[in-house]
């Protein structure tokens, strides 16, 4: 089988959630299925009572794997960041634990960076699900749309001013890329992934979308950044909402993290 050279990273917080042996099982499926072979999985866990001896419980397949203990305050861009410093490939993917990599994805991204070489950020079609498994919506696909991209496939820093619905979960990007230009932000609570993009795009990079449905991703699961926003008390406000668009839009200039507080 052939191989990329991408290290997968996979930041896991907790695993006490009830489903989460029925998602991880899933996402390590999907890994272990790829047409073409992945170069490394990093797995980046928080210390917690049973997490590694779960992990230590997986059947990996001929995957290669590096499970490192994050020993801070669970954070998602944090533990993205940890991942991507140790890991030894040319490129880097961003997963989650409760989602899929289409079979052929990683497949794809081999063909296109051989062709586009001056693209440096490739970003799948993300079907959205909740967390029943039922269909949301697309992600990413917005770049092939009649008058929102100027070049087709290509996401830029003007299209990103009008436009905020963009996922960086199963995009691939050049490792030294994303550490030279500051990698993610974790001061920002909900908008990192739009920051980052505002920021890669203002730098000059050239991220393109490939046209093939490449990841599954689940929104709203119990746990997740966005579960407090669901329902209830915790429905975000169109006040936090336009805070955090604006501070990302305030913050992309700048390469290093500051600290960002909502207060209302």
């Amino acid at each position: 089988m052939q191989k990329f050279d991408v290290s997968v990273i996979l930041p896991i917080k907790s695993s006490s959630s009830v489903e989460f042996d029925s998602y991880f099982e899933k996402a390590i499926n999907s890994l272990k299925e790829q047409k073409t072979q992945i170069n490394e999985l990093i797995i980046v866990y928080c210390e917690e009572t049973n997490l590694i001896e779960k992990l230590d419980t997986y059947d990996f397949g001929d995957i290669q794997v590096k499970k490192l203990a994050w020993k801070e305050t669970p954070n998602f861009a944090n533990q993205i960041n940890y991942g991507v410093q140790n890991a030894s490939s040319e490129w880097v993917s961003i997963f989650e634990f409760d989602d899929e990599y289409s079979k052929i994805w990683f497949d794809n991204v081999k063909k296109y960076s051989e062709v586009y070489d001056k693209v440096h950020v490739f970003l799948p079609i993300v079907v959205d699900t909740d967390d029943k498994g039922k269909f949301v919506g697309f992600t990413n696909e917005a770049t092939f749309a009649l008058n929102i991209a100027t070049e087709m496939g290509i996401l830029t820093n003007e299209v990103l001013q009008d436009f905020q619905n963009f996922q960086m979960s199963g995009m691939v990007v050049k490792k030294q890329t994303f550490i030279d230009l500051g990698m993610l932000k974790p001061s920002f609570k909900l908008t990192f992934g739009y920051e980052m993009f505002l920021r890669l795009t203002y730098s000059g990079v050239r991220i393109m979308t490939i046209p093939r449905i490449g990841y599954k991703h689940t929104n709203f699961r119990e746990g997740s950044i966005f579960w407090n926003y669901k329902n209830g008390e915790n429905i975000l406000s169109q006040n936090e909402i336009k805070f955090w668009i604006d501070s990302a839009k305030n913050e992309y200039f700048f390469t290093t993290d500051r600290e960002i507080k909502f207060q209302d």
